[in-house]
């Protein structure tokens, strides 16, 4: 199982950006999906996640700007950005939690490679 992620990119403040993730391989389920980013010299913190059941958990910093949205059928999470801010500079990482495959009785997790969010002032 992979994790691809994409849409990131430098945007101006105030503006916006969308990213997203797609789980391939042979999946039967994921429980949770979410999103991670890490600044420069700073800890990876939580951003946002969507279980199952479509209930979200997001940081204050972003609540009221991001919205995380999945897409079961395609294996998909996505990160709508808005009103950006500097700060929102950093690597956002996806990432994809309790995975269970077609045969399997475990679940685990799996980290998506990270993609670069750059908010001009």
């Amino acid at each position: 199982v992979q994790l691809q992620a994409s849409g990131g990119g430098l945007v101006q403040a105030g503006g916006s950006l969308r990213l997203s993730c797609t789980a391939s391989g042979n999946i039967f389920r994921i429980n949770d999906m979410g999103w991670y980013r890490q600044a420069p010299g700073k800890q990876r913190e939580l951003v946002a996640t969507i279980n199952s059941g479509d209930i979200t958990n997001y940081a204050d910093s972003v609540k009221g700007r991001f919205t995380i949205l999945r897409d079961n059928a395609k294996n998909t999470v996505y990160l709508q950005m808005n009103s950006l801010k500097p700060e929102d500079t950093a690597v956002y990482y996806c990432i994809a939690k309790q995975i269970y495959v077609r045969g399997g009785t475990l679940g685990f997790d799996r980290w998506g490679q990270g993609t670069l969010v750059t908010v001009s002032s």
